[in-house]
């Protein structure tokens, strides 16, 4: 859930935990033809009278997605609020926990991008 007490945090939902009203759900895949296909099997069995999720696209290299993971994405946008692709950062991949990841300033600048992308500003 994306910041359910106003804190500027997320949490993680448990499978068949009920969707708290009024929350924003996100999916996170990466930007690969299997996290494209991940997102469609969720997409097929994402309950009609939820809202519907966010998609953020996870950079997995410094390159654009392959057109197989892009035209699947591209097919899947009806069924999302939006979709946003975070870029590649090599420093995610040699960091523990969030809290150290916000020590760098260009994971600080692509997360205030992605959550004026989110919220509509």
């Amino acid at each position: 859930m994306l910041d359910p007490q106003q804190v500027g945090a997320a949490r993680m939902l448990q499978p068949g935990e009920a969707l708290p009203y009024g929350v924003k759900p996100v999916l996170l895949a990466a930007t690969t033809v299997y996290g494209a296909v991940c997102v469609e099997h969720m997409l097929r069995s994402w309950a009609a009278g939820l809202p519907r999720p966010w998609l953020v696209l996870i950079s997995d290299a410094p390159v654009r997605p392959v057109q197989a993971a892009r035209y699947r994405v591209r097919a899947l946008q009806s069924r999302l609020a939006g979709v946003s692709t975070v870029p590649y950062l090599a420093v995610l991949r040699a960091v523990e926990g969030a809290e150290q990841a916000l020590e760098d300033k260009d994971v600080v600048a692509a997360a205030h991008r992605l959550r004026r992308e989110m919220e509509g500003k």
